[in-house]
């Protein structure tokens, strides 16, 4: 079967277009640019791929997946909708192809991408070979970011609340059928598309209630009972107090973390060498699910401690004098999470370069700037990325300048700086010796961090 993606150097979809071509599949793709390392992996799997938008080299494939990348006027979405070609969206092909009978999904505001990995990993190590998908790159290489095969009983992927496509607004993880829900939190993102909080809501209040009867969700104690009340089948909370499985004695160092996990017959260690005393609620989540669907606790510590981590999630891209994170938090509540840990593990000034997602840049977000960055010496906007604007839009996204007015009403080191290149003579002109500068965002920064790294290896 020959499959084209438009929109393939997508993490989530280069990740299934190179898991289909293992499994059999013949795979084709196109975007805008290609770059690494998402052109690295997909030329290393042999799948064929072109930049920019050409009908004429897709042929005629039996199905097109079609990304939000592809606006109403891009040639090859029109050539489909010509020739009448089958198309899905990438969650209409997870739910396709990778969704098994037991359904793992990993939802929530925050902590989805490292629950869905985790829990990936752990289901692999422990002998179950589980289909699997999650929208980040494994640190391991040699994991990749979604795995078909087509005796799998166990899929475990990552439950998107943004919208399905540009045909189709409702969440991604309404096409993925849970059996087992891992819900982590419930706050209010993705202004663009739940312009109220209460719309937010119900999309996990819908999500919670589809699980059947005999499904299982484990919940954070941080979900409220408004969003679990809905729920028709078994719940298992986990949390620091006030739970089932409950966690304390978090020990969190530059090389790791530790914690002890108190289950309701045992208490189990555990270790990571993930960054951040946050990760112990994500680990801890991913541990009370394995232990409820029946995993020994030896196989839990093995594949917790031997977890290489997720890129871009607290990434150290450089330790010397100056140590340098690259993190994609692109939510004023995911930047001070970042910020309160590194706070945690670093004396000296803090410096952030935050860049929010399009949601994040609406007027309805302002409130939750309020002191998001308290734990940073300096904040640094840069240029932010240009988003497509609708013409009945009553609430465009803001700009870097009005940005950097918002953060100022609860922090007065915060600066706009719209050249790139200024942004990096900035950051080595003002640390020093024992500092730490963390880029915070979803959208790369533009070489900027590999270049800053370039000037500190050279003087180092």
């Amino acid at each position: 079967m020959h499959t084209h993606f438009i929109g393939i150097c997508g993490v989530g979809m280069s990740a299934l277009a190179i898991a289909l071509h293992k499994n059999g599949h013949t795979v084709t793709g196109s975007d805008v640019g290609f770059y690494p390392p998402v052109s690295t992996h997909l030329k290393d799997a042999g799948v064929n791929y072109y930049p920019g938008w050409h009908p004429e080299k897709m042929g005629t494939p039996d199905l097109v997946v079609v990304g939000n990348v592809a606006g109403s006027t891009n040639p090859e979405w029109l050539y489909v909708q010509e020739k009448k070609l089958p198309y899905v969206s990438y969650p209409e092909l997870i739910a396709k192809y990778l969704i098994a009978p037991h359904s793992i999904v990993c939802a929530g505001t925050f902590g989805k991408t490292s629950t869905a990995t985790i829990m990936s990993w752990i289901l692999e190590k422990s002998g179950m070979h589980p289909n699997y998908m999650f929208g980040g790159l494994c640190s391991d290489t040699t994991f990749p970011s979604a795995q078909i095969s087509d005796t799998a009983t166990w899929s475990v992927v990552e439950g998107d609340e943004y919208k399905t496509s540009r045909w189709d607004n409702g969440p991604k993880f309404n096409h993925y059928k849970p059996t087992h829900l891992l819900l982590t939190a419930t706050v209010w993102d993705h202004m663009d598309v739940y312009p109220t909080e209460a719309a937010y809501i119900e999309v996990f209040q819908k999500l919670v209630a589809s699980v059947p009867a005999d499904g299982l969700i484990v919940a954070s104690t941080r979900v409220p009972e408004s969003i679990i009340s809905h729920a028709q089948c078994r719940v298992v909370r986990y949390g620091e107090t006030g739970a089932e499985y409950t966690y304390s004695d978090i020990v969190g160092t530059k090389d790791g973390i530790s914690f002890s996990l108190h289950t309701p017959t045992d208490t189990i260690e555990l270790r990571s060498t993930l960054i951040g005393t946050y990760m112990a609620d994500n680990i801890a989540a991913c541990a009370t699910l394995a232990l409820e669907i029946g995993l020994t606790l030896e196989q839990i510590q093995s594949s917790i401690t031997s977890f290489p981590g997720i890129a871009r999630r607290l990434q150290k891209r450089f330790e010397g004098d100056i140590t340098i994170f690259d993190d994609i938090a692109h939510s004023p509540t995911k930047a001070a999470s970042s910020l309160k840990t590194l706070r945690e593990l670093y004396s000296g000034k803090i410096i952030a370069v935050y860049e929010p997602n399009t949601g994040n840049r609406k007027e309805e977000a302002v409130p939750q700037y309020a002191d998001a960055f308290a734990n940073a010496d300096t904040v640094i906007i840069p240029k932010l990325t240009a988003v497509k604007i609708a013409a009945d839009d009553m609430s465009p996204p803001f700009d870097g300048v009005r940005l950097t007015e918002v953060i100022a009403q609860t922090h007065s080191g915060v600066r706009y700086i719209e050249d790139d290149t200024q942004v990096v003579e900035t950051i080595l002109s003002e640390t020093n010796t024992g500092d730490c500068v963390v880029f915070l965002g979803s959208h790369g920064f533009r070489g900027m961090i590999d270049e800053l790294v370039s000037h500190l290896s050279s003087r180092a």
